[in-house]
C-alpha cells in the first residue's frame, strides 16, 4: 500500500477491482500475515517465518493453470510483488 491517503484508496481500489472480477471463484479473500515462528525437525523455534508469504487468499477454479490466470490480475503484480498459486489437495 501507498504511503498517501490517496495512494492507499487507490490500492485498495484496485484490490477491490480484482476481488470483484473474480466474483464467485473468491472462496476466501484472505488476510495479511502477522508474527510467524518456523519449528525446526529437532524442535527448535526460530521467529519469522521459512517462507516469504504475506497473504493468502482461497480461489476457487477448474484447474492450477486456471487459477494462474485468475492470479495474473493481482495487484501485487503491479508493485513488483509475485503470487504463489498452489493446488490444494483433497484428503481421503
Amino acid at each position: 500500500m501507498g504511503g498517501s491517503p490517496e495512494e492507499q484508496e487507490a490500492a485498495m481500489t484496485q484490490w477491490m477491482n480484482w476481488f470483484g472480477g473474480l466474483g464467485e471463484a473468491v472462496v476466501v479473500a484472505g488476510s495479511p500475515f502477522g508474527p510467524a515462528a518456523t519449528i525446526a525437525s529437532d524442535g527448535a523455534v526460530g521467529e519469522g517465518g521459512h517462507s516469504s508469504l504475506s497473504k493468502y487468499s482461497i480461489i476457487s477454479a477448474d484447474s492450477l493453470e486456471d487459477t494462474v490466470g485468475k492470479a495474473k490480475g493481482c495487484p501485487v503484480l503491479t508493485s513488483g510483488g509475485s503470487v504463489d498459486v498452489y493446488e490444494a489437495m483433497p484428503i481421503g
